[in-house]
């Protein structure tokens, strides 16, 4: 079944990108100021996570295919087998999978969401992810007959209105860090279909579409280390100068880098009818471009850039910059990608994002705890939870 996302989704910023509870609202207007959204959190849940937003990718699939197939009257209430859903979406079937799962259809209906994006004659439309969702177990046996999930109405009709669907790859669901499965849909969405010049965006616009928590020179840092690495799947990163002297980050359609498929084939095909991919894509904040032009860029801060006139900068120029002007705790509040790999090799079975939850809690509990390297001293405190814990991890 070819996966398939929700595009107003993969446009606004909807869901937490940290694997960390977040209680923080996220509150968004759009550069032109027509559209905002608001998404709050249950204090005993948290907000829904992008990681939970694979369930509505999932689903949005499945309604998506049943349209294709002509089947009358597309339900909003879905039977689903959970084995069926963790398989498509890349999860483990493992007990510890199913229990991780029900905690993420909790927060989807725990989550609300505020908006003024299809509220149509109402001012606003206040919905959850989902109004609801049901274990079915089998009186006899006690065994599982799968799962029964509501949609809410607001995500439904979004998902069966013409064009509402995007095709994404399958190497998606590989992308484990929260800020690049983020930066994909971006990428999916607004240059998946605009040819070879791809589609720029100035870095202040880039973190207001995120709902990203912290500082914005903490996101740009993270950014600029994301378009140096230039890891994901089917489309290139590169950076510009924008005016003010801000980075601009410009992303194109690469077919089959870093394990991703071709649009249009395999996991990009699907009916007319329910994807418009070439000419949606184009639609930024409700302006259609026409195709023999480059995307523009949103916000007074952008500027366009005519083909073969990129001014490229140096990522690693701009990294070293933006360390410069971060506190000498510049590591703080995230694990770098060297700190991930090295607990993985040397503690490994452990959530190191709830571990680096706990790790920040404790620290900022006392003043005096406050580390000169931050990456060093997450590294030793979970070296020493290792230590005591480890005989409790599941062999």
């Amino acid at each position: 079944m070819p996966m398939r996302d929700q595009r107003e989704m993969m446009e606004r910023p909807f869901f937490s990108l940290a694997k960390s509870k977040r209680v923080k609202p996220i509150d968004y207007t759009s550069p032109d100021g027509k559209l905002w959204v608001h998404v709050s959190a249950s204090p005993d849940y948290g907000m829904a996570t992008i990681w939970d937003a694979d369930i509505l990718i999932y689903c949005a699939s499945v309604l998506a295919d049943m349209a294709r197939r002509g089947v009358n009257d597309v339900p909003r209430k879905l039977n689903l087998m959970p084995y069926d859903l963790l398989r498509a979406i890349g999860r483990p079937t493992t007990g510890r999978a199913y229990e991780l799962l029900g905690q993420a259809l909790d927060r989807l209906v725990a989550t609300t969401i505020k908006t003024n994006i299809r509220a149509e004659n109402r001012r606003e439309a206040t919905f959850s992810w989902l109004d609801g969702w049901t274990q079915l177990v089998d009186e006899k046996t006690e065994r599982s007959r799968g799962m029964t999930i509501e949609l809410s109405n607001w995500f439904w009709e979004g998902v069966m209105m013409k064009g509402g669907v995007l095709s994404i790859d399958r190497a998606y669901f590989d992308i484990t860090g929260g800020r690049e499965r983020w930066l994909y849909k971006v990428a999916r969405k607004h240059a998946g279909g605009a040819g070879e010049e791809g589609f720029a965006i100035s870095m202040p616009t880039l973190f207001e579409k995120s709902g990203a928590e912290g500082e914005y020179r903490r996101f740009k840092f993270e950014i600029l280390k994301l378009a140096e690495k230039d890891a994901l799947p089917g489309y290139g990163l590169s950076v510009e100068t924008a005016k003010g002297g801000e980075p601009m980050l410009r992303m194109r359609r690469i077919d089959g880098k870093d394990g991703a498929g071709e649009v249009g084939q395999g996991t990009g095909g699907g009916s007319a009818g329910v994807l418009r991919q070439a000419q949606d894509e184009r639609i930024v904040e409700g302006l259609a471009i026409k195709p023999a032009q480059p995307e523009p860029v949103e916000g007074p801060s952008h500027k366009s850039v005519s083909p073969g006139k990129h001014e490229t900068v140096d990522a690693s120029s701009l990294i070293r910059k933006a360390v410069k002007g971060l506190s000498d705790n510049a590591s703080r509040g995230f694990m770098a990608d060297e700190t991930i790999a090295h607990l993985r090799e040397t503690c490994p079975g452990w959530d190191l994002h709830a571990l680096h939850a706990e790790f920040e809690t404790w620290v900022n509990a006392d003043a005096a705890r406050l580390p000169a390297n931050w990456q060093k001293a997450f590294i030793g405190f979970v070296k020493r939870h290792h230590e005591k814990h480890g005989h409790t991890l599941r062999r």
